[in-house]
């Protein structure tokens, strides 16, 4: 018998009913950690499946050596397969993984109400039903709570424990202890459809089909953006084809039924491609087409971008000029420079140009001396640098990037001035991430050479660029812009001139969703940050995120949004609107959503 804590209770026996890849995975889970588990099936030929696959998983184990095959016996030999749920009579806790069907989960909380101990625990593993609506069948209702593990279980660590309005307060603390004690993390939310991860992520997944449905990027492009733009391990659309667009679907649908968000409602696409049949990688079609049914290797279909549309400079770009003095204008300096070509930068004053220059230098200098770079290369970098205080210089230039400040009566009578001053045929792009383009090419008479180039910070680390076109602007400008993303080492992909562009809009929405789950006291800002970080692998939780973006460019980012789509799903967070006016913008004035004044 294992204790799991001082004030929580002692469990010996652990009931696993349903041995399905999740029932499996979790019975390993607590076999791994000494209890004695009893795992129960509809007949003998699913006990057999659900033998097997333990047997599998626990061999894999072996055969990655992190598991000795005298340890695999061992652990296996402490379940007890049964077809009869009266064998979980000794049972201290039971949790149930059966098919996400209302019913068939009532029942079986029904018979276990005879079969189990007043005292035990039981427990659904369900990812999107109502944990309160499950526990009305038992007539100890208290005793009942959600405890949502993530496949596949003997690896992932995150466990959503779902607390109902009658859930005892001690039956929560109990289970809280052992999922500790399995070597879990346990983060405790309320009882709502979709619960913590499911309702944060989904919601930016419908949004991201939208945008694919909608048109205004392509697959390959969307699912880059959010790799490369915020280091998330999959894009949006590979990510749905991995979980199944038929789950997706179901999840969508039943948050939508429960909280009538417009948000959840699933994308139209999403039902015609589950009645078509393409539901993702199990069935070898879905955004993306596969080898075969279960493979994960995708081939290439008729909307895969060929070899031959490869961007080409279809304008001959030698020198480039940055506007700007700034960390986004430096780290742009350098990242053409480092790539090859001569860079002519342009400031206010000397000091400021000179800045730029010793900046790059530091960067080359840290790069060095960790081996990234040979000190002959440093001379040749800063070679092709020509700083000045005078925006005439700019009149050699191919290609003008401005990254001056976020102000758009600052950036039309910059455009006008380089529509006067460079020569005809150069590309005039700009860095902003929030103002409308079109804006700056009407301050010009080229518009057609106007573009986006919203590159991302740092920028000489940071592999995105979102390039983006008017309604105006040229093809071949927005070709050549991508090639030459690609002759720098940077990932382009490209989209409209609307709010956001791709990253922000897909990102800042799921910001502000999970600060309205905060503000409704559904869960902790560190229970949230645990659930996205360890549930869906991000690489920051949002609130820490949010802290390090700064919560008023997260306001400003959001209210944008919210003007330009009118979706009332957008409309920023009270609580984040009052942070802002409170002064807690995050890391940069030591309070944000956490306090970091001790740090």
């Amino acid at each position: 018998m294992t204790s799991t804590s001082a004030e929580s209770r002692e469990f010996g026996t652990i009931g696993v009913i349903g041995l399905g890849t999740m029932g499996a995975g979790i019975a390993e889970v607590f076999a791994r950690n000494g209890y004695s588990v009893v795992g129960v099936e509809l007949n003998d030929e699913a006990v057999e499946r659900g033998r097997q696959h333990l047997e599998h998983s626990t061999g894999r184990a072996v055969k990655r050596e992190k598991m000795t095959p005298e340890r695999q016996q061992e652990l296996l030999g402490r379940i007890t397969f049964t077809t009869s749920l009266k064998d979980l009579a000794e049972a201290d806790f039971v949790v149930e993984a059966v098919v996400e069907s209302l019913e068939v989960k009532k029942d079986i909380f029904r018979q276990l109400d005879d079969i189990v101990a007043p005292e035990a625990i039981l427990a659904t593993n369900t990812s999107s039903l109502s944990v309160t609506e499950i526990s009305t069948a038992n007539s100890r209702p208290g005793r009942v709570v959600g405890v949502h593990f993530f496949n596949p279980a003997p690896v992932q660590n995150l466990v959503e424990i779902v607390r109902t309005v009658v859930t005892e307060p001690q039956v929560l603390q109990d289970v809280q202890a052992l999922v500790d004690a399995v070597g879990k993390n346990p983060v405790v939310c309320g009882d709502k459809a979709g619960f913590i991860a499911n309702t944060l992520l989904f919601g930016y997944l419908n949004h991201a089909v939208s945008m694919f449905e909608g048109r205004y990027a392509t697959r390959e492009d969307i699912d880059a953006a959010m790799r490369f733009g915020c280091g998330y391990p999959m894009g949006p659309l590979a990510l749905l084809d991995l979980i199944g667009l038929d789950t997706a679907y179901e999840i969508l649908e039943t948050m939508y039924r429960q909280g009538r968000d417009r948000l959840h409602a699933p994308a139209p696409i999403l039902k015609q491609m589950v009645t078509a049949g393409m539901l993702g990688r199990k069935t070898g079609r879905g955004f993306y087409t596969y080898e075969g049914p279960d493979s994960p290797v995708v081939v290439a279909d008729d909307m895969t971008p060929s070899s031959d549309e490869k961007p080409q400079l279809r304008h001959e770009i030698a020198q480039v000029g940055v506007v700007g003095t700034g960390t986004m204008a430096t780290g742009i300096v350098e990242v053409f420079a480092k790539a090859g070509y001569d860079v002519l930068y342009v400031g206010r004053s000397q000091d400021k140009v000179d800045g730029v220059r010793a900046t790059i230098e530091r960067s080359l200098d840290k790069a060095i001396q960790r081996g990234k770079l040979e000190e002959s290369a440093k001379v040749e970098v800063l070679s092709r640098l020509t700083g000045s205080t005078s925006l005439d210089d700019l009149a050699t230039v191919d290609i003008a990037v401005e990254a001056i400040a976020e102000d758009l009566n600052i950036k039309t009578t910059l455009f006008e001035n380089l529509d006067e001053i460079c020569k005809p045929g150069a590309i005039l792009a700009t860095t902003t991430s929030s103002l409308p383009i079109i804006e700056c090419a009407r301050a010009t008479k080229r518009p057609q050479d106007v573009i986006g180039m919203h590159f991302f910070n740092p920028a000489p680390i940071m592999k995105l660029v979102e390039v983006v076109s008017t309604v105006v602007t040229a093809d071949d400008v927005s070709e050549t812009t991508r090639a030459l993303c690609g002759k720098v080492g940077k990932v382009a992909v490209s989209c409209g001139d609307r709010a956001g562009f791709i990253v922000n809009a897909l990102l800042f929405p799921y910001l502000n969703d999970a600060v309205k789950m905060l503000q409704a006291h559904y869960a902790t800002a560190d229970d949230i940050d645990t659930a996205m970080k360890q549930g869906c692998a991000l690489p920051m939780g949002p609130f820490e995120l949010l802290d390090v973006v700064g919560n008023d460019v997260s306001l400003a980012i959001q209210r944008e949004l919210y003007e330009e789509f009118r979706e009332p799903g957008f409309a920023p967070a009270p609580l984040l609107e009052h942070l802002v006016t409170a002064g807690y913008l995050g890391r940069k004035t030591k309070r944000g959503f956490r306090d970091y004044s001790a740090r």
